[in-house]
């Protein structure tokens, strides 16, 4: 260990500090009048990691040297930052929200439920699991838009929205995982240890089925006494109609960026033309999630700096736990750093166990909604329904509790089934 891997670990454990107490800040900002502009944007969750990420990168300026501080920068790979940003944009634009509402509609008229509630159930069903193709940050985006008018709004509890968020990123972080590309812990696995999307379904794929449909159906059940309370804003005002062939441009803008998301000069590209479309045919556009979007791209690519420099303590301590233990660990560890970080270094591990494997991304996958960093798509949930909570912004605290049961729930499907 070095004084930079200490005082990385340091700034590490100051950042987890500062996401805990985000919703504290927004409460000074409140309360103050000069400072309440800086007391706003420290309380914001999503600036958290990148700004200390930059504190980081200055303080090892000063200690390793410039140079070097530039160097660890460069050797960073900020794909997944650059991802998640485009394919949260794309996603939420119009075209194919109205998309996947419109299925999502046709398919609650035809079960024997309250339509709108069997609207939210698919919400937090279905879509998850739709996750496994489209990747979870893009399934995370549109069940969040679909969702806030509906749960995450004014007037309804807040203990029950914060159970509601916590089934949303349990659901969103093991529904990804029927295929072996649309998890970012099983992302970072898959070539290593030769997953491939079959042997994902036959081994994670079903359990996670079956804990996403009860997860979801407890929380239905949760709110359908609020149904009848819930007026549904989400339907656009008169505006033009988008056309079919506009969605389905739209779609394949969307399948083109899953299809080379490794691949950031290509999606990057895609993207730019994709800007370019929304504004030849704006008037079949809402206005596009760039600063949601950005924002969640600053806090992960922060956490990619400071997550980088945490293999000398993460790393013993996987390869030291026994499978049963390995589970259990891998679940509590994601909720302090992230899931896919955590599956990395995993798989840097010779010689672990294929049992020991399944323990360690089950356990990964299984924690991935307890913080809003235990998860890449989880940022992209907090930045899109926080204004729906009180102080438009989302306890940590709140989101470790209501996430509890779901969390169990996936736990026991994935450990026992």
């Amino acid at each position: 260990m070095t004084d930079i891997n200490l005082i990385a670990a340091i700034i590490f454990g100051l950042a987890l500090v500062h996401t805990f107490a985000a919703k504290s800040f927004e409460r000074i900002a409140d309360r103050s009048t000069r400072h309440a502009g800086l007391f706003h944007l420290l309380g914001e969750i999503e600036v958290v990691f990148g700004f200390w990420a930059f504190i980081f990168i200055v303080v090892m300026a000063f200690v390793a040297g410039g140079s070097e501080a530039i160097t660890y920068l460069e050797s960073r790979h900020y794909t997944e930052p650059m991802f998640v940003f485009v394919i949260m944009v794309v996603a939420a634009s119009r075209p194919v929200l109205e998309a996947v509402r419109s299925l999502i509609t046709v398919i609650a008229t035809l079960l024997p439920v309250n339509t709108m509630l069997a609207r939210i159930w698919l919400c937090f069903a279905l879509v998850p699991l739709i996750g496994s193709f489209i990747t979870e940050p893009a399934a995370m985006t549109l069940a969040a838009l679909m969702l806030a008018p509906l749960v995450f709004r004014p007037g309804l509890p807040e203990w029950i929205k914060y159970a509601a968020l916590g089934v949303l990123f349990v659901n969103v972080s093991i529904g990804g995982t029927l295929t072996s590309f649309a998890a970012p812990p099983v992302l970072m696995v898959a070539a290593t240890w030769q997953w491939d999307s079959a042997f994902m379904a036959a081994n994670f794929g079903w359990k996670s089925a079956l804990a996403v449909v009860v997860n979801a159906t407890g929380i239905a059940w949760l709110l359908r006494r609020h149904v009848t309370q819930v007026t549904d804003t989400s339907a656009e005002p008169a505006r033009i109609r988008v056309p079919l062939i506009v969605m389905l441009i739209h779609l394949l803008f969307l399948g083109a960026v899953v299809v080379f998301a490794h691949h950031p000069v290509v999606f990057m590209g895609i993207f730019l033309f994709f800007l370019g479309y929304t504004q030849a045919y704006a008037q079949y556009q809402n206005p596009l999630i760039l600063k949601e979007g950005l924002l969640v791209g600053f806090f992960l690519a922060g956490l990619v700096v400071l997550g980088g420099m945490q293999q000398w303590w993460l790393q013993p301590i996987v390869s030291r736990l026994e499978p049963t233990a390995l589970f259990f660990g891998a679940l509590g560890l994601t909720a302090i750093t992230d899931n896919a970080a955590l599956t990395y270094l995993g798989s840097l591990i010779e010689g672990i166990s294929d049992q020991a494997k399944y323990m360690l991304v089950a356990g990964a996958v299984a924690g991935g909604g307890l913080t809003v960093i235990a998860n890449a798509p989880n940022p992209a949930g907090v930045a899109l329904l926080r204004d729906g909570f009180n102080d438009g912004s989302i306890g940590i605290g709140g989101l470790l509790v209501g996430a509890i049961v779901p969390t169990v729930v996936a736990a026991a499907f994935l450990l026992m089934l």
